[in-house]
């Protein structure tokens, strides 16, 4: 299942939201320029679990790998599918918690979701990239927040697609639950079984978001700026 829309209304600009999708993709034609020294490149710049245990000396450069590996991607389809994720439930939550905190939440839920693929997963030396960890941050929160609002959805059964609106809980709900699944799978054969996808990452971040979002005081809804006493209402021509 795709989302494409949800019709939950927002009383501010996404301004972080839209900073870290631009920041995605301008990283993303960065890597596309490397050309042929994407591989060697990526490698040096992206997280490696078994880096990270096994070479405690270079614990600031792993720190710093955490970080930049956010905004990494495998190709369009991965750039593109968490891109629009993003778009589409990153949004309500900054709405909610301000800007501010919604950009240390975003990064939080990612450096948790890489810590918990490292952790599952010690003796990888392939390179950790994306930003579905942070994302699944953002998702974990938003059914939190807005469990029964209802989203655009594109649906495929068999050969057939149709968009239907169901609600986040269903939604969301359904991908956590593929996301365990096949952490469950890759635990037999590592992350080779698991197509390469850091299922672990995206369960942590889940989590995370979900707990980091009540500890934000992200259900308490932020009040609306007060107006001014001396403000006039004007009427503008019918």
């Amino acid at each position: 299942m795709l989302p494409l829309a949800d019709h939950n209304p927002r009383r501010t600009t996404p301004v972080v939201n839209i900073i870290l999708i631009v920041i995605n993709v301008l990283m993303f034609f960065w890597e596309i320029s490397l050309g042929p020294q994407i591989e060697p490149v990526l490698t040096n710049v992206a997280f490696v679990p078994a880096r990270f245990w096994y070479l405690p000396d270079s614990l600031l450069p792993n720190i710093i790998t955490m970080f930049v590996s956010m905004f990494l991607h495998g190709g369009w389809l991965h750039l593109g599918g968490n891109m629009l994720y993003l778009w589409v439930f990153g949004d309500n939550v900054e709405d909610r918690l301000g800007h501010v905190k919604y950009f240390f939440f975003y990064i939080a839920c990612g450096l948790v979701a890489t810590l918990t693929h490292a952790a599952m997963n010690p003796a990888s030396r392939v390179p950790s990239i994306g930003a579905s960890g942070a994302i699944a941050g953002v998702l974990g929160a938003y059914i939190v927040l807005f469990p029964k609002q209802r989203v655009t959805t594109l649906i495929p059964i068999f050969i057939f697609v149709t968009v239907r609106e169901i609600p986040a809980v269903f939604l969301l709900g359904f991908w956590i639950v593929v996301q365990i699944f096949f952490g469950a799978v890759s635990m037999n054969g590592g992350l080779q079984s698991a197509g390469g996808v850091a299922y672990f990452a995206h369960i942590g971040g889940f989590i995370a978001g979900m707990l980091l979002i009540v500890l934000l005081g992200g259900l308490r809804r932020r009040p609306l700026r007060p107006v001014p006493q001396n403000y006039r209402w004007r009427s503008g021509p019918l």
